[in-house]
């Protein structure tokens, strides 16, 4: 909709960009304060949100190649197009190296795992709220056509030079769906949190929920690849059905060790 926030000759600020720098704020902020309620060492989890950012931008990058990696293979160039370089890429793909170096760094600093992995959930689930409303002001992350009260239509010339999404079209506000399911699973999230838990849950708990809402709102985007397989599911799709399994036992699983209620 609104993809430039100001503009100087050939130098524009994102809006995207802009937003996601203010969920990667907002995200640290609840995670820091988490960490606290949690009796963690507060500088040791700011050092390891920052860390965790930095692959997950690399990791969602990489997975954008991966899926549409015949597209880059006739344009290599567009690796280091304007374009790709402000796409979003997959979050999943994000999701999945941070948790990667989130384990790596625990390991090394000791922190322990689960319990700091719980600390950081609802703030990823706030961040990606906001993160949602950056692709929507781009347009990048488009939903399918759609005849709904609620359907979207980009006009924005500057959105499709930018993200490729169509014009003029009514299409399923996909990113709004998943701003708004983000933002419930925060506020659900960060409540769970305040009461005794065990170690673990809270993660389990964002994994089963926004892989569902994934699972969900991949049947209304917009596909330029073929689904793997031959079946009706996205790549997207099975990745949200395996990161479910995983969330499934870390909200079933015996812990001994229970989180107290926070003060």
């Amino acid at each position: 909709m609104f993809p430039k926030v100001i503009q100087i000759g050939d130098f524009f600020l994102p809006t995207y960009g802009l937003l996601v720098a203010i969920a990667f704020l907002a995200a640290l902020w609840v995670i820091s304060r988490l960490a606290r309620r949690a009796r963690l060492n507060p500088d040791a989890v700011t050092n390891l949100g920052i860390y965790c950012a930095l692959a997950g931008l690399a990791g969602a990058k990489l997975f954008m190649f991966l899926f549409d990696w015949e597209t880059y293979a006739r344009n290599p160039g567009e690796i280091f197009s304007l374009t790709t370089i402000q796409a979003g890429g997959v979050f999943q793909g994000g999701l999945i190296a941070a948790l990667l170096t989130a384990i790596w760094y625990m390991r090394h600093r000791k922190l322990p795992v689960l319990v700091t992995a719980d600390v950081f959930a609802p703030g990823i689930a706030l961040g990606h709220a906001i993160g949602r409303l950056g692709c929507f002001s781009a347009g990048c992350c488009w939903g399918a056509r759609c005849d709904l009260p609620w359907a979207v239509t980009f006009t924005n010339p500057d959105a499709h030079e930018l993200t490729g999404v169509p014009l003029n079209v009514s299409l399923h506000p996909t990113q709004l769906y998943e701003a708004f399911a983000e933002a419930i699973i925060f506020i659900v999230l960060y409540r769970r949190f305040g009461r005794a838990h065990r170690s673990g849950s809270i993660l389990g708990l964002y994994l089963i929920l926004y892989s569902t809402v994934r699972f969900a709102v991949e049947f209304v985007r917009f596909h330029e690849q073929a689904l793997p397989f031959g079946g009706p599911f996205s790549i997207t799709q099975w990745i949200a059905l395996a990161l479910l399994c995983v969330g499934i036992w870390l909200v079933s699983r015996k812990s001994p060790q229970t989180i107290p209620a926070a003060p």
